[in-house]
């Protein structure tokens, strides 16, 4: 619980995060997301062993998370329409920060002390803030959206392309933050490793998937979102196919997690390239929102359900099975839904985006 409510914050507060950025601009919301965590992250350095006090400083903990929800609309209106997935994906590529800190921090607080770590982040976030306020400006010709938020909550949930993106990147997203979450627990049960080799191995996998995520970005702006977000889950159901038939340990654990890692860190990069060219630039603070948050949630079921399958089967191959049919049908989804859109071309009547 303790770990997971940061995690839940920040994928549910995306969703008015996202709505604030485009009433207010990605420059303001940035700043005062960094801010705002500046305070939880300070005082769980004095909170000890408190677990009601962990619990509502990981609640306002879980803020920081809902920084993707700015930053994706904010970098897209900067560039151009065939610039914009390579845009948004290097972005995205921040999702290694989670990677990098869980690597870093023991050795801060082995070297500082737990409290000198968390001023050191606090310092960090505080700077970030005031470098936002100092560098950044609003993209030229946006326009603040002055609908109330729940209008535009529902205008965002009747695009068709909004649930098109939620169901693709809670696949790519959650499959990401799931096995990032969970590889560690799973190449320890089923292939024996000690935590040490399992958690660089998991590292391995999270670097491939931060370098993908802008090449499929990229790949978007060449040859279209909707074929890189089907080469991702294609390839997504092969590695997952693979897995049930429980390969040898290093071939599992390298070969086969690394292509699974680089599949789904080109879906990461094809969604947000597809939301991009689907959606207006009035609402896509918004649709990025609901987008995110459902990639985090969809990060957070998978562990648990492959816990309860290896604990009544002694076996991660029946979840593997689920994998691979849930990516397979996102594969041919993606292939029916999404007839190709010319970069630069948003939703309309007769297009994916149009209300549904």
């Amino acid at each position: 619980m303790l770990i997971a409510f940061p995690v839940l914050i920040g994928a549910l507060g995306r969703i008015p995060v996202g709505a604030l950025t485009d009433r207010y601009g990605g420059r303001a919301v940035m700043a005062a997301v960094a801010f705002a965590s500046v305070v939880p992250v300070l005082l769980l350095g004095f909170a000890g062993d408190s677990y009601p006090v962990l619990l509502v400083l990981g609640f306002f903990l879980g803020i920081a998370g809902t920084s993707f929800a700015v930053g994706v609309p904010f970098v897209s209106r900067w560039h151009a329409p065939n610039k914009r997935g390579f845009a948004t994906g290097v972005f995205g590529a921040g999702m290694g920060g989670t990677a990098l800190s869980a690597f870093l921090t023991p050795y801060l607080a082995d070297m500082i002390g737990l409290l000198g770590t968390h001023v050191f982040m606090a310092v960090a976030l505080a700077l970030m803030g005031v470098l936002v306020l100092v560098v950044c400006r609003n993209p030229p010709g946006w326009v603040p959206s002055t609908a109330p938020l729940a209008p535009r909550l529902r205008e965002a949930l009747v695009l068709r392309a909004t649930w098109q993106n939620i169901a693709l990147y809670a696949v790519a997203f959650g499959g990401f933050v799931a096995f990032s979450t969970y590889l560690p627990t799973l190449l320890h049960n089923a292939h024996g490793f000690v935590q040490t080799e399992a958690g660089l191995r998991t590292a391995g996998f999270a670097l491939v998937a931060v370098v993908a995520r802008p090449a499929g970005g990229a790949l978007s702006d060449r040859i279209g979102p909707a074929r890189v977000c089907l080469v991702s889950f294609a390839g997504t159901t092969l590695t997952a196919g693979a897995l049930v038939f429980q390969p040898s340990v290093e071939l599992a654990a390298g070969t086969v997690f690394v292509l699974m890692a680089g599949f789904l860190g080109l879906g990461t990069g094809g969604v947000f390239a597809l939301v991009a060219q689907l959606v207006e630039p009035v609402r896509d603070g918004t649709v990025t929102g609901l987008v995110g948050a459902a990639g985090g949630l969809g990060g957070y079921f998978p562990p648990l359900v492959m816990g309860a399958v290896f604990q009544n089967t002694g076996s991660y191959a029946p979840g593997f099975v689920l994998l691979a049919a849930v990516a397979l049908g996102t594969a041919v989804y993606t292939a029916l839904a999404f007839r190709e859109v010319p970069a630069g071309v948003r939703s309309g009547p007769g297009r994916p985006g149009h209300s549904a």
